[in-house]
């Protein structure tokens, strides 16, 4: 991939603090874009795939079978960001992830034009999806350990929360660039997005310093989603995602039959509920944390304590007004949660697994929206409540997990290598 020196072979000079402060820019851009593509997806294939003729079925199909991907590749990337360096694995994803989109919209175009009956559009979207989970999650797992390579310990919760903002931040933004992007066709912005995540792309490419050569292959073991330093973190990850997954598949159902909604009132009162929890969770990311500073175990423990109110909150709501409060609180829960999570999983490893820390941590966000399928629409035809209740439950196991389990509450405490400089220390870039 890029230079292949061995290390040593290149000068390692100190970075100013505003070419890191930069560099950080540039990349919580590029996470902006990847989370605007995952909004602007859900929001705008729907409508299209029903004009199109897709049924239900298919359109989970091209969400799922990426989802799978991510969760086996973003290790596999992470992995190689250890081995490659940051730059090349996040550039890759980039531009596979503007490929993808832009395919993407034009397959859909050619199935408007007639050119493609539904079985083979399907197909070709699925394939184009795949190349964004292969790919394209390389972005955030290097993203991420680039952040870590460059902060010291006492930082590193703020700076993986602000890195974890900017994909809040793109998923929050991202229905409302869509719906300006489409005054201009119905596709466009799906070549938008393209555009300016290949901007970013060339952006990180032109400016985004990386002097930490690249590593053999052999010089350190594969980090196994078993070690016992990330394990707990991993299943804890998987836990949360997984109860934000199933509120965003079971929300709208879920106003309707609370409420007694139409249709078209349904998704107007929960698209404003979703942005709402969607903003609490950037407000928790860029103001929250960078302002208090807190260690990452405090975060898990708030996380899960609103995070418990909020489910609870839902079971008890009857009226439109608690429903989006507990939508809100939620979000604030994974926005305070999840950082932490990632924060302590990436302290409670060596400073070369970074990479492999990262992608397994970014796997199970993809797992989350594997798993909820499979038992939170059945439970939800059983009793709209019971996805609810198997939040609550999540959210408590999560917190005896936080309370209880010594890898958890040793996280960041101590480590064989703390102290030690070296090329991706927070002075170097």
């Amino acid at each position: 991939m890029s230079d292949l020196s061995q290390p040593g072979d290149q000068p390692r000079q100190p970075s100013s603090p505003e070419t890191r402060k930069r560099a950080f820019k540039l990349l919580f851009f590029s996470l902006t874009c990847l989370g605007m593509g995952q909004s602007l997806m859900f929001a705008n294939l729907p409508p299209i795939a029903r004009e199109l003729g897709f049924s239900e079925f298919h359109v989970g199909a091209i969400f799922m079978v990426s989802a799978i991907f991510w969760v086996f590749c973003s290790p596999m990337l992470g992995r190689r960001s250890d081995i490659w360096g940051r730059r090349p694995v996040i550039l890759v994803g980039l531009i596979a992830y503007a490929v993808s989109t832009a395919a993407f919209g034009f397959i859909i175009q050619m199935a408007l034009w007639g050119w493609l009956s539904v079985v083979p559009a399907v197909v070709l979207l699925v394939l184009a999806r795949i190349l964004y989970g292969a790919l394209g999650a390389g972005t955030i797992a290097a993203g991420q350990a680039y952040v870590a390579d460059r902060t010291s310990r006492a930082e590193r919760v703020r700076a993986v929360a602000g890195m974890n903002a900017g994909f809040s931040l793109g998923v929050t933004i991202g229905p409302g660039v869509g719906a300006a992007l489409v005054v201009f066709g119905l596709l466009m912005p799906f070549y938008g997005i393209a555009l300016l995540a290949l901007a970013s792309a060339v952006s990180l490419y032109l400016m985004l310093p990386e002097q930490t050569p690249p590593k053999g292959q052999a010089m350190r073991p594969r980090l196994s989603p078993f070690d016992r330093r990330v394990l707990p973190f991993l299943l804890a990850s998987i836990m949360i995602t997984t109860v934000q997954a199933l509120t965003i598949q079971t929300a709208a159902f879920y106003f309707m039959d609370v409420l007694g909604l139409a249709a078209a009132e349904t998704v107007q009162y929960v698209g404003v509920g979703l942005m709402a929890s969607a903003m609490a969770a950037v407000l928790a990311q860029l103001a929250i944390i960078p302002r208090l500073n807190p260690s990452a175990q405090f975060l898990m423990r708030i996380g899960c304590v609103i995070g418990i109110a909020a489910y609870v909150m839902f079971l008890l709501a009857d009226s439109y007004g608690p429903l989006v409060f507990a939508l809100v609180i939620s979000g604030l829960a994974f926005g305070l949660a999840r950082p932490g999570i990632a924060a302590a999983a990436s302290l409670s490893v060596r400073q070369d697994e970074q990479g492999s820390v990262a992608g397994l941590v970014g796997a199970t966000g993809a797992a989350g929206h594997v798993i909820s399928p499979i038992f939170a629409m059945p439970l939800y035809k059983i009793d709209p409540s019971l996805p609810y209740l198997a939040g609550v439950i999540l959210f408590a196991l999560f917190g005896l997990m936080v309370m209880l389990n010594g890898t958890i509450r040793r996280a960041g405490r101590s480590l064989a290598e703390e102290g030690q400089g070296g090329p991706d220390s927070p002075t170097s870039l």
